[in-house]
């Protein structure tokens, strides 16, 4: 199953702590208690701890805007433009920000799903199950469907394939894979 998305048709959802707020793509499986994944677009707006995840792994991708800092315990990272970042969402994880910014998370139960992250430009990309996201120019289905930016898709159980249209294609692709 293939769903395509779009930035601006996403529902928004303000933190219960006031420091942002998050347009959730999917939550799989719909409906569930616990996800098994979930990917969501956030802005940060202020300081702030990250939500505990128990069990499950993180990676974070800044989409735009300022790079904050994010500290756990003695460990310090700051996040930059387009370099996904892996961590445990049981982690206690707190981001420093001093201006606003967007990134890109997903979240996958670790006894369930795997998330692979990366930012491509230069060749088709291809997976059974994944999340995908444009961030510039002009990337096509093998259905011959466009995908524009700030418009993605998602799918499980069906390989899909995306090749770039433009020069300055850029996607950031989000490969999943059931854990064993």
């Amino acid at each position: 199953m293939m769903h395509r998305f779009r930035y601006d048709a996403l529902p928004v959802s303000r933190w219960r702590n006031g420091g942002g707020e998050t347009r959730e793509i999917v939550s799989f499986p719909p409906g569930a208690a616990d996800f098994g994944w979930r990917a969501s677009i956030a802005t940060l707006d202020a300081s702030g701890p990250f939500s505990l995840f128990p069990g499950v792994d993180r990676v974070i991708t800044l989409l735009q805007g300022d790079s904050p800092l994010l500290q756990s315990g003695q460990q310090a990272h700051r996040l930059q433009r387009h370099q996904p970042w892996r961590f445990a969402g049981d982690a206690a994880v707190q981001a420093t920000v001093h201006g606003r910014c967007s990134d890109f998370n997903i979240m996958t139960r670790r006894d369930s799903w795997r998330a692979d992250v990366s930012i491509v430009q230069d060749s088709p990309q291809q997976s059974l199950h994944g999340v995908a996201y444009v961030l510039s120019g002009a990337w096509q289905c093998a259905s011959g469907d466009m995908l524009q930016p700030a418009q993605g898709i998602w799918w499980l159980d069906e390989p899909l394939t995306l090749t770039p249209q433009s020069c300055d294609a850029l996607l950031l692709w989000c490969r999943l894979s059931r854990a064993l």
